[in-house]
């Protein structure tokens, strides 16, 4: 089919009429583009700077600053989009659509990451802090965004999903840099309970590890059954808890085995009564001899 010549010069006046209208969209739409990279570059970087000179937790800086990242390409992107002319609403309604049914699929996995969040910002517990939360007791090994991973006393880890970590109780027991040491210890009825306190308050003097104040403190208790309970309790660095725990219940053992004080065990007097049972006993005697 021969195109005849006014037909081309329609052609032609309306590819002009095109180029005219579309080549300056398409420059300002790569102009946007690059200007826009360039201003996400820059928001990124001031934001990685200010985490870095305000000590943010490393795992939620690094998420947060590919989160924004990944969203100020996608308005970016929108903008090119309309500046091209596309219609761009639709466009918008379908990933909300699409945001909405991920977010419905992934309910525990959006409660894991917002409880990750809330500990990387409000800090309960740090990476090497011992903790004891949702019944596991060890030391933190990391923090991610959706989970934490405790290793306890016998070398196992427990990945515990940061939701459950974010909305219960949590014990920390590294966030102070002090702990209080207390000890049980029985003596037997009738020891002089001003010398057993004396005898224990000289071990823990003795030990430069325990804190002088708040002062070492020897109460007694209870009257248990076989025994008058002590309660030992002294403070020391946290560091030194179970150390000086173990060093001093032994010592405290010695030194009350030095000085003829009684830690006694569990014992009871047993009294048989039995009317007619001793002369049936010697009934049973003598008529075996």
């Amino acid at each position: 089919m021969e195109l005849d010549e006014s037909t081309i010069e329609s052609l032609m006046d309306g590819a002009l009429a095109f180029s005219l209208v579309a080549i300056p969209k398409i420059v300002l739409a790569v102009a946007l583009y690059f200007i826009g990279a360039y201003i996400i570059k820059f928001i990124v970087k001031a934001l990685g700077t200010a985490f870095d000179k305000y000590d943010f937790d490393k795992s939620l800086s690094s998420f947060l600053k590919s989160f924004l990242k990944g969203l100020l390409y996608v308005l970016l992107i929108l903008a090119v989009l309309s500046t091209l002319g596309v219609e761009v609403t639709a466009f918008i309604a379908v990933l909300g659509a699409a945001g909405l049914a991920v977010g419905l699929a992934l309910q525990g996995s959006l409660s894991n990451f917002a409880g990750g969040v809330l500990i990387l910002v409000f800090k309960p517990f740090k990476v090497g802090d011992t903790i004891d939360a949702q019944g596991t007791l060890g030391g933190v090994e990391s923090i991610d965004i959706l989970y934490t991973k405790v290793r306890n006393f016998d070398n196992k880890v427990v990945t515990i999903p940061n939701g459950a970590l974010a909305n219960n109780n949590i014990t920390n027991f590294s966030a102070k840099p002090t702990r209080r040491v207390e000890m049980s210890v029985g003596v037997a009825y009738g020891t002089n309970l001003k010398k057993a306190r004396e005898v224990i308050l000289d071990v823990l003097k003795k030990d430069d590890r325990i804190h002088a104040d708040p002062e070492p403190v020897v109460l007694f208790t209870n009257f248990g059954d076989s025994s008058l309970d002590l309660s030992v309790r002294c403070w020391a660095d946290a560091a030194n808890l179970w150390p000086v725990y173990w060093d001093k219940m032994e010592e405290i053992n010695n030194a009350l085995e030095d000085n003829d004080i009684v830690i006694p065990f569990p014992q009871r007097d047993v009294h048989h009564f039995f009317p007619d049972g001793k002369v049936k006993i010697e009934k049973l005697v003598n008529e075996d001899q």
